[in-house]
C-alpha cells in the first residue's frame, strides 16, 4: 500500500465488513420465515461467516500495512459510532444464490465522518467496484458542492383524457379508487419554481384527492367506509350535470393505531444531494419519527451502488438512535433501487408485527440505473413482495431527474399510496396529519362501477381516473388488484353526465343506431352505484349497492361540489382547456374564492394562488376546438 492510502481504523472495517456481510446474505437468497427455528439458523450462518472475518480484520491490517502510520493531509475522520445490535440474518426474495461477498458494497449512504474524508470521491465514484477499506487522498479536493443534473429528464406517463361515452352504447364505467396526491404537490412545486407543467405531470383525480370536502364518515369499523352522491348542475353549462361519488373510510386516532413497523427506504445516490432532496427527506422523516410509540418499530435501509441496512429493527422511543442514524447519511454514487426493495422487504420480514402495520416507505428523486432498472420488472417485484402483508409507500423529492411514472405505478403495485414533498408543510400533512391514513389500511382492492341508465342519460365522462380504468369483468374478479383506503382517507370522483333531452350534447347522432330504451324511463334512477372492497386479511370481496336518483339532484352545487369543479377545471386548464364550455382562469377564480368551507391550513388559499400563479404564466387559455369523443 503506498504512502498515499490509509486503511481505515479496525472499528470501522468491521463495521463496513459486517454491513457487507449483511447485505451479501440479503442477496444470496437465506429466506427468513420468522419463526424462531429459522432465525436461530440464520444468526448462525452470520456467525460463521463473520467470525474469520472479523479476526482477520482488525490487528492484522495495522500490523502488515506500514503506511497505516503515515499520515494524510486530510482531516482525521471523528471515531466510528458504536456498531448496531447484529440483526438476524435478512434475505430477500429472488435473490442469486451465488452472489459472491466480494461483490457487495455498501456506497453512496456512508455518515458524516466518513464522507468528510470521502465525498469528493464518493460522488463520482463508480460502485460497482469491490469494497476498499482505504481511500486515496486527492491532491486537490474540490470545494463540496450540490450535484448538478445536467438535463431535466424528469419522466411521467403518457395518457389522453377520458372520452366522452354514450350511454346507450357503454352503460358501464368501471375503475379503481385512487387516494394518491403527489400530481398536485408537484405541479404546485413546478409553478412556484415559474415553470409551466407538462400536461402529463397533472393527474385530474390526484388533484381533486389533495383536498377535504366533508363527506360523511362512517359510524364503525364493521364497514369501514361510507359512500355519499351528490348531483347538481354543472357550473360550466346548466345543460350538463355534475355527480360527485364521496368515500369516507373510518378514522383511527394516532393513539389506537396498532404497533407499526415500517422501513424507511432511502434514495441516498449522488442525485439526492441538493437541498430540496436529502435534507428536506431527512426532516420529513424526523416529522414522523416524533410520532412514534415504544411499541413501534423502525428500520433504515439506504440504497445507492448497491443498499445497505444502516439502521436495524428499533423500538419507536429510542428517537435519539433513529435521528443519529437520519442525519448521519449522505449522498453518492448511482442508484440500485432494486437491491434496496429486496433489502427493505427482506427487514421488514424480520420485524413482522401480526395484526400490525407492516410497510415500506421508499423516498426517492429519480431513476433506478443500477441493478434492476426495467418498471416492468421493478413492479412484478414489488408485486410479487406485497402477498407477504407489507404495503409500499412512495414518496417523491426534487427535482430535474424526478420519476414520477415509476413511483405512481410501484405504490399502485404495492398496496400503498404516492405523495410528493416538496415542502416541510407537505411533510407534515402526510407523515404527521394524515399519518393514520398513510400508514393504516382499512379497505383493500377498491373498486367502483357505474351503470347508467340510458333512459335518463344520454352522455357521461369520467373525470380522471384514466390510468385506473377497469375492464368490466374485473370489478366481481377478486384477483384483480386494485387501490386500497386508509384509515380517516377521504376519496372523491366526479362524473359530467348529459341528461337525454338536454341540447348540450357532444356526440353527433349515429344514422342507424337503435332509440334509446324506455323501461326504467319513470323510475327515476339516474345509474346504480356499485363498489366492491376486501377487509384487511381476507380475500373475498364485499358488495355495497346505491341508486342514484334524479330526484336527488339539487338545485345548485353545495359548497363541496363548488370546489371539487373548480379543482377539476383547474386540471384541464393545465392541460390545454378543452373540456369545460370556455370556462377560463376568472371562472375557476369565481368558483374557488365563493367557496366557503373551513380552511384550517390554508389549502384552499394557497389553491387561488396557484391559479393566479398558472394564469400570469400560461396566459389567456384558448380551448381546443376538438373534444375527446368515444370511438
Amino acid at each position: 500500500m503506498s504512502a498515499a492510502v490509509r486503511p481505515q481504523s479496525p472499528r470501522v472495517s468491521v463495521h463496513c465488513l459486517s454491513a457487507a456481510l449483511l447485505a451479501a446474505l440479503a442477496l444470496a437468497g437465506c429466506q427468513s420465515t420468522g419463526s424462531p427455528a429459522d432465525a436461530k439458523a440464520d444468526a448462525e450462518r452470520v456467525d460463521k461467516i463473520q467470525a474469520p472475518a472479523l479476526a482477520e480484520a482488525a490487528p492484522a491490517d495495522a500490523a502488515s500495512n506500514p503506511a497505516a502510520s503515515v499520515p494524510l493531509a486530510l482531516p482525521a475522520p471523528p471515531p466510528a459510532p458504536p456498531a448496531p445490535a447484529k440483526p438476524q440474518a435478512i434475505a430477500p426474495a429472488g435473490a442469486v444464490a451465488d452472489q459472491r461477498l466480494e461483490q457487495i458494497v455498501v456506497t453512496g449512504s456512508r455518515v458524516n465522518a466518513r464522507m468528510q474524508a470521502k465525498s469528493a470521491l464518493e460522488r463520482r465514484a463508480v460502485t460497482s467496484q469491490p469494497a476498499s477499506y482505504g481511500y486515496a487522498a486527492p491532491a486537490a479536493p474540490p470545494a463540496p458542492a450540490y450535484y448538478s443534473q445536467p438535463a431535466n429528464t424528469e419522466k411521467y406517463a403518457e395518457r389522453e383524457d377520458n372520452p366522452v361515452q354514450r350511454a346507450s352504447e357503454q352503460p358501464l364505467s368501471t375503475f379503481s379508487i385512487d387516494v394518491d396526491t403527489g400530481s398536485y404537490a408537484n405541479v404546485r412545486r413546478m409553478l412556484n419554481d415559474g415553470i409551466r407543467p407538462p400536461s402529463d405531470a397533472v393527474r385530474a383525480e390526484e388533484f381533486i384527492n389533495y383536498f377535504d370536502y366533508g363527506h360523511p364518515a362512517p359510524a364503525s369499523r364493521a364497514v369501514p367506509f361510507k359512500v355519499s352522491t351528490e348531483l347538481a348542475p354543472a357550473p360550466w353549462n346548466a345543460q350538463r350535470q355534475l355527480l360527485m361519488i364521496g368515500i369516507k373510510g373510518y378514522d383511527v386516532p394516532k393513539q389506537t393505531l396498532p404497533p407499526s413497523n415500517l422501513v424507511f427506504l432511502i434514495d441516498t445516490s449522488g442525485s439526492m444531494n441538493s437541498p430540496d432532496k436529502l435534507p428536506l427527506l431527512k426532516s420529513a422523516f424526523s416529522m414522523l419519527t416524533k410520532q412514534l410509540r415504544p411499541q413501534d418499530r423502525i428500520s433504515i435501509v439506504v440504497y445507492a451502488g448497491s443498499a445497505g441496512l444502516v439502521l436495524p429493527p428499533t423500538a419507536g422511543d429510542k428517537q435519539e438512535e433513529i435521528l443519529g442514524a437520519l442525519e448521519r447519511l449522505e449522498a453518492g454514487g448511482s442508484t440500485n433501487g432494486g437491491d434496496g426493495i429486496r433489502l427493505a422487504y427482506a427487514t421488514a420480514r424480520q420485524a413482522f408485527i401480526k395484526d400490525g402495520v407492516n410497510r415500506v416507505i421508499l423516498a426517492t428523486d429519480g431513476d433506478f440505473n443500477v441493478g434492476t432498472v426495467g418498471t416492468d420488472a421493478l413492479q412484478t417485484l414489488v408485486a410479487d413482495q406485497r402477498k407477504s402483508g407489507i404495503a409500499l409507500t412512495t414518496l417523491g423529492f426534487g427535482a430535474s431527474n424526478y420519476n414520477d411514472e415509476l413511483s405512481e405505478k410501484l405504490a399502485d403495485v404495492g398496496d400503498g399510496n404516492h405523495a410528493y414533498i416538496d415542502t416541510l408543510q407537505e411533510a407534515r400533512k402526510v407523515l404527521v396529519q394524515e399519518m393514520g391514513a398513510t400508514l393504516l389500511t382499512i379497505a383493500r382492492d377498491v373498486k367502483i362501477q357505474i351503470e347508467f341508465n340510458p333512459a335518463q342519460v344520454a352522455e357521461y365522462r369520467l373525470i380522471g381516473y384514466e390510468n385506473r380504468l377497469l375492464k368490466r369483468e374485473d370489478f366481481a374478479n377478486d384477483k384483480v388488484d386494485a387501490g386500497d383506503i386508509g384509515a380517516g382517507h377521504e376519496v372523491t370522483a366526479l362524473y359530467e353526465i348529459t341528461p337525454v333531452g338536454s341540447k348540450a350534447t357532444r356526440l353527433p347522432p349515429l344514422r342507424y343506431a337503435a332509440a334509446a330504451p324506455a323501461a326504467g324511463a319513470g323510475n327515476g334512477e339516474m345509474a346504480n352505484l356499485k363498489l366492491r372492497y376486501k377487509r384487511p386479511g381476507e380475500d373475498r370481496s364485499q358488495l355495497i349497492e346505491t341508486p342514484i336518483l334524479r330526484s336527488g339532484e339539487r338545485a345548485a352545487a353545495s359548497d363541496s361540489l363548488r370546489m371539487a369543479a373548480a379543482v377539476a377545471a383547474f386540471a384541464d386548464a393545465l392541460r390545454g382547456g378543452s373540456q369545460y364550455d370556455g370556462w377560463g382562469w376568472e371562472q375557476i377564480l369565481g368558483a374557488a374564492r365563493g367557496v366557503k368551507l373551513a380552511d384550517p391550513w390554508g389549502q384552499r388559499a394557497e389553491f387561488v394562488r396557484l391559479v393566479e400563479r398558472a394564469k400570469a404564466q400560461i396566459g389567456e387559455l384558448k380551448p381546443a376546438a376538438k373534444v375527446a369523443v368515444s370511438e
